[in-house]
């Protein structure tokens, strides 16, 4: 196996699994809302939220490098999605939200919240990187 397709592994093993990890602490900060100190509140919350940024900042320097899942032509159409992310995970965690329906909006702002932690670096990641190939070109 060539040294890119090991590196391609390990970049769409990467998102698979920090989109699971995202996805069940997202339902355990959801189950943990309501009460007086929710999961990412916490020093384990903490932790989590630490290894779901480190895979994803793993995820954009992979791809910055070329070895990554994403492509070049992808990269828009990631930060895009990312920003839509990032944005809804700043939006689901308002007390109003989480007050209309306690269960599923509770729902929506744990997973969203988990969803942007690891989404975010590599976004940040990302949007550098476009910024400066498009400052090299002027």
């Amino acid at each position: 196996m060539s040294e890119n397709a090991i590196m391609a592994k390990v970049g769409s093993l990467s998102f698979l699994i920090g989109i699971v990890i995202a996805l069940i602490f997202g339902v355990v900060q959801a189950w943990t809302l309501k009460s007086s100190e929710p999961f990412f509140s916490t020093s384990n919350g903490g932790i989590v939220a630490w290894i779901l940024v480190a895979i994803g900042g793993i995820i954009g320097i992979l791809t910055v490098f070329g070895k990554g899942t994403l492509t070049a032509k992808e990269v828009p159409g990631f930060l895009f999605a990312g920003i839509a992310l990032v944005v809804m995970g700043g939006v689901f965690q308002s007390q109003t939200v989480t007050n209309i329906t306690p269960y599923i909006g509770s729902l929506l702002a744990g997973v969203s919240l988990s969803l942007s932690i690891f989404v975010a670096p590599t976004v940040g990641i990302l949007a550098v990187m476009a910024i400066w190939a498009m400052g090299k070109d002027v």
